[in-house]
């Protein structure tokens, strides 16, 4: 059921969402919460859908805003749906002049009672969630890093505004590599010498990936970029070899322990309802990100040496990225993605200058060597072949008597 309401006020539109219940054959509520969406009107109807797909799992009820900000008088629109597929309610509200500025006044008396309140900003959100009208609202505060223009600069200023109960898409992205690379460790004690992520360029994912990698494990941890999509490799350096997450395509992974038989894992992109959906079962304080949104700004101060790996660690990921390549070849008949193939050539990176510049001169003194042997060989085989035509005369010489006695012979007969 859809109920189109112009020019309202909140208590009409809380009216009509109980008239709708009603009309359903559902007057008792049963949902677990409020979603409140802060979005633009481009990018509301996929918003939307998310937020409803979430509610399969979580069923709320979803309060999209649409804030449209004017020197005109203030008013309110709304779109009532019940029903028709969604798990809970569902209430679309665009605020025109004025009234945008104080979003919460409509909100407020919308919010289920006695229910957590989620505020979720698929564009970005601002810098301070916890400062913001609607967010103060909010016992969780979703934002998207990838969704602005610059990331870094987004986790600076949400590292010092940080309130319990925010959380980032960029961080809940980074959920099953995290799980992955713990449980290595756990499989594999041992000591870790350096680490590396690599990713596509200005990928916020990585930026927090590498904060935690440093802040945990205390080393240094490099950054590179690749063609993607999103993360494509996370490896720590042992002493016995990398320990690697690789994921060229976006959906299969491949898992390397040294010592161990290589495992393919489903690390497949997740997409925005899934991300929603995860930040629905867990509404207490994340301090693992709070955690990580110091060590990333730390991080930002550290010299260029202090976040990159050694020469050793380089020439044992190039041994890893050549197999790796080697891998995917033959098990899929197929040749080795770009990005696999690029990281084999590069070693996961760039190789040791050194162990250039030491390739290409012995390369450089072979060919020389070969050059001086080259005249020396021309001239032993054109001694050789006059030999051979001296003693092919002297043979010839030696058999002419014998060949005139015979032909006397004959004629005498």
């Amino acid at each position: 059921m859809i109920i189109d309401l112009t020019s309202t006020t909140s208590a009409e539109i809380a009216s009509a969402l109980l008239k709708a219940r009603r009309n359903a054959g559902s007057p008792a509520m049963g949902m677990v919460g409020t979603i409140v969406v802060v979005v633009d009107e481009a990018s509301h109807h996929d918003a939307m859908k998310a937020a409803n797909e979430a509610g399969r799992e979580h069923p709320s009820r979803v309060l999209v805003a649409i804030l449209r900000p004017g020197r005109g008088a203030g008013g309110l629109d709304a779109e009532v749906r019940v029903g028709e597929g969604i798990p809970g309610e569902a209430v679309l509200l665009r605020l025109h002049g004025e009234l945008a500025k104080v979003p919460e006044s409509v909100i407020t008396p919308l919010l289920l009672p006695d229910s957590p309140v989620i505020v979720w900003w698929p564009g970005g959100g601002p810098k301070v969630p916890n400062e913001d009208p609607l967010g103060a609202l909010g016992r969780r505060r979703v934002t998207d890093a990838a969704a602005t223009r610059r990331g870094s600069a987004d986790f600076t200023a949400r590292a010092e505004g940080y309130a319990p109960g925010d959380t980032d898409f960029a961080w809940s992205r980074l959920t099953p590599w995290r799980a992955l690379m713990a449980a290595a460790l756990d499989q594999y004690p041992t000591k870790v010498t350096g680490a590396e992520v690599v990713s596509a360029k200005g990928n916020a994912s990585a930026d927090l990936m590498a904060a935690w990698l440093q802040c945990r494990l205390g080393v240094p941890v490099e950054q590179r970029n690749s063609r993607g999509p999103g993360i494509t490799a996370v490896r720590m350096f042992t002493p016995a070899g990398p320990i690697a997450l690789t994921r060229p395509d976006g959906a299969v992974a491949t898992f390397s322990i040294p010592g161990q038989p290589d495992r393919p894992v489903a690390l497949k992109r997740r997409n925005t309802s899934e991300l929603l959906s995860e930040e629905l079962r867990r509404l207490d304080p994340d301090d693992v990100y709070a955690q990580t949104l110091g060590c990333l700004v730390e991080r930002e101060k550290m010299p260029a040496s202090a976040k990159t790996v050694s020469d050793v660690d380089r020439r044992s990921a190039q041994t890893a990225a050549e197999k790796a390549a080697a891998r995917t070849t033959k098990v899929s008949g197929k040749a080795a993605s770009p990005e696999l193939e690029a990281a084999a050539r590069s070693g996961g990176g760039q190789a040791s200058s050194s162990a250039q510049k030491s390739s290409a001169a012995k390369k450089t003194a072979g060919r020389k060597t070969a050059a001086k042997k080259t005249p020396a060989k021309k001239a032993s085989a054109a001694a050789k072949s006059a030999r051979k035509s001296v003693t092919a005369k002297k043979a010839v010489a030696k058999k002419a008597p014998a060949r005139k006695a015979a032909a006397k012979k004959v004629a005498g007969r």
